[in-house]
């Protein structure tokens, strides 16, 4: 066998150990909300800063009805939009793929667009702005 197959063969028996460690000394369970890095540790929720921040729009939600509900619903739809816009704006400037930066092109247009109509319904609905 040639030396870089030999390497790829070890590096994907390492990766497959190091996966099935992880899940089993977990018992087998993979908790809702979370993922095995590919060093076989969990990244969840609670320890990632976009966890955190669906926690708290959830939260912004709990107990809402009508129109109370719908208010926030828009309120933080919309900072979570312009949150992907501001990313994918940054993609823009920095990635090196031109396949990440069609799709930031992509979200950007989409989600601009979007913002607005919500802007629109909170100024016709509720005159927010």
């Amino acid at each position: 066998m040639e030396k870089q197959n030999v390497l790829i063969v070890a590096v994907l028996i390492a990766l497959v150990a190091g996966f099935s460690g992880g899940y089993a000394m977990r018992g087998g369970q993979v908790p809702q909300g979370s993922h095995m890095m590919s060093d076989g540790q969990m990244m969840t929720n609670e320890t990632s800063g976009m966890g955190h921040a669906m926690e708290e729009m959830m939260s912004a939600l709990q107990g809402k009805t009508g129109d109370e509900f719908d208010k926030a619903f828009l309120s933080e739809m919309i900072m979570h939009h312009q949150g992907a816009v501001d990313m994918a704006k940054a993609t823009l400037q920095i990635a090196k793929h031109q396949e990440l930066k069609d799709m930031a092109q992509a979200i950007i247009t989409a989600q601009t667009a979007e913002i607005q109509q919500m802007q629109q319904w909170q100024k016709s609905w509720y005159n927010q702005q």
